[in-house]
């Protein structure tokens, strides 16, 4: 097949989940219906899909945070439809649709990485892919007392402080995944002052964690010792910042596996960096 303007990009539709959501589960990819929801409901994020013969070949989406930076993801053509053009089309569309957007970033593979560039991203930081196919990290013993869970009540600190680290207002995105997944939700306080927060969500293949973002490596393990105390004995991925090097060899002592790395990019200029060096874990690649 050679026509690539058989292609046509619209905007997704909720009728479109069941064929998007089985696009990423033949990838391979961790992401479950709720996480295709919570791009697709609501109306400031731009979610677009190549249609080709009466069906969805290909998706590209970003998640809008308060107009100040637009987070592309779930780029993603059919197999059997590749290197006909249509990721480049949805990427231009979607990118021309984001004008209104101070930054664009996104977090991309090595395969995706040469198309990225040569729409004009540029290369931020490297994050990599950790994974455990069963958790047998015993911290049973430990003391975690000063991990408390998220509640509605302190929610707000916790999105006060995604504010400060990450760069831009990511409420509506904790909103939903302490919403969809309060159970893995905490917050970490020592002499009335906050030091961390943590959250998660299930996945297709793996349980995620993250993001994580605290005011030191101790307050961050801490976080994630919590976080893996309902792991145990299953599938854990999360996705950390290449210099948290400390943190790094203490996952791998536990039982992770480096798997790939992210290239963190965005397109022409980057105004809201955060505070990188309180960033431990993302949100994962399509939600930064």
């Amino acid at each position: 097949m050679s026509d690539k303007l058989s292609f046509s990009i619209r905007p997704m539709k909720p009728g479109d989940l069941g064929e998007a959501f089985e696009l990423s589960s033949t990838e391979g990819w961790n992401q479950t219906e709720k996480d295709w929801r919570l791009l697709i409901e609501n109306p400031v994020n731009t979610c677009l899909v190549a249609e080709f013969g009466n069906r969805v070949a290909g998706t590209a989406t970003a998640i809008n945070y308060s107009d100040k930076v637009a987070w592309i993801g779930m780029v993603l053509v059919d197999e059997t439809l590749r290197g006909q053009g249509a990721g480049k089309m949805l990427l231009k569309e979607i990118i021309g649709r984001l004008e209104h957007v101070e930054s664009i970033k996104l977090d991309a593979t090595p395969a995706g990485e040469p198309l990225y560039k040569s729409l004009g991203f540029v290369t931020e930081y490297s994050i990599i892919r950790m994974t455990n196919g069963s958790l047998e990290y015993d911290n049973s013993n430990e003391s975690t007392n000063e991990s408390l869970k998220i509640t509605q009540n302190n929610l707000h600190d916790v999105i006060e402080m995604d504010n400060l680290i990450f760069g831009a207002n990511r409420s509506y995105l904790l909103n939903v995944l302490f919403k969809n997944y309060p159970e893995k939700a905490f917050l970490l306080g020592q002499e009335n002052k906050f030091l961390g927060y943590i959250l998660g969500r299930d996945g297709t293949r793996f349980n995620y964690v993250g993001p994580v973002n605290a005011t030191s490596t101790g307050s961050a393990m801490i976080l994630i010792k919590q976080a893996f105390k309902s792991l145990i004995n299953k599938p854990v991925a999360l996705d950390i910042l290449q210099d948290k090097e400390e943190l790094i060899m203490w996952l791998e002592s536990a039982g992770f596996v480096k798997q790939r790395h992210f290239s963190r990019m965005y397109l022409k200029i980057n105004p809201y960096p955060g505070i990188v060096k309180n960033q431990y874990l993302i949100s994962g690649p399509e939600f930064g």
